[in-house]
């Protein structure tokens, strides 16, 4: 499809990584491998948004197009917020966000998003979700899930493992999951409306969000809808440390 923009926010400080928008990859930066799967994905327009000229520097060199925003912000999406004022997109402009440690994201994946937003019009984002098959994933607080209603609007997202099968885990924590069960893990990957980036830093957060350290509950909190895409499978894994870069380089050298 056509009609959406990627922006993809990279900040080049990072606890486990660090520079890591800068780390090689096969020789590439990181960044402009994400760059790239962006721009196969058919974005009608594709922007690195940093706080670091080299960042910029690698991006630009590579031919894409780079954006320094400030280096205060307290999420990628109040970068992205940023940048769609900087660039005066209009309110109803579809923004994928995608991250910046994401090398081996599908540009499929990307287009769908994007595309689910665009047919939901009451929705002011869409994000993704898969099946969880693992008891030992389901329990996992790292593993966020997502319930959703009739229409795959999104009603809740959490760390706990929800929803909660009362008969099945009457005795606690359960070594599979009961047949059946419709777990849903969230992926991480967003699509926007501009008019809804706009708002996002006006929002107050709330202790939802705070308490389950999930930025879009303040979305669900405030009564913006968010629709849920189920894919069939957990997508390609992202860069959180050492271990995951290591595996993704052997990763992208074993397909070249």
């Amino acid at each position: 499809m056509s009609g959406f923009r990627v922006v993809i926010p990279a900040r080049l400080a990072s606890t486990r990584l660090p520079n890591k928008p800068l780390v090689d990859l096969a020789g590439k930066p990181m960044v402009v491998r994400v760059w790239e799967r962006a721009v196969a994905s058919g974005a009608d327009e594709v922007w690195v948004a940093t706080d670091s000229p080299q960042v910029a520097a690698a991006v630009e060199q590579a031919g894409g197009q780079a954006i320094l925003t400030r280096g205060d912000h307290a999420s990628g999406t109040d970068r992205l917020a940023e940048v769609v004022e900087r660039l005066g997109w209009e309110d109803e402009a579809i923004v994928v966000n995608v991250q910046g440690d994401e090398p081996l994201i599908d540009p499929l994946v990307i287009a769908r998003t994007a595309e689910t937003l665009a047919r939901t019009p009451s929705a002011a984002i869409a994000t993704l979700a898969h099946p969880i098959e693992s008891a030992e994933e389901f329990f996992d607080p790292n593993a966020v899930k997502v319930v959703c209603d009739a229409s795959g609007r999104a009603l809740y997202f959490s760390r706990a493992p929800l929803p909660w099968a009362r008969d099945a885990f009457a005795a606690g924590r359960a070594a599979r999951l009961p047949e059946g069960l419709p777990a849903l893990r969230h992926v991480g990957l967003y699509a926007y409306r501009a008019a809804f980036l706009r708002a996002f830093a006006r929002l107050e957060p709330c202790a939802l969000e705070r308490f389950e350290a999930l930025e879009q509950l303040r979305a669900l909190y405030h009564g913006y809808a968010i629709q849920v895409e189920v894919i069939t499978s957990a997508p390609a894994p992202g860069v959180d440390t050492p271990q995951d870069l290591e595996r993704v380089r052997r990763m992208i050298v074993g397909a070249a």
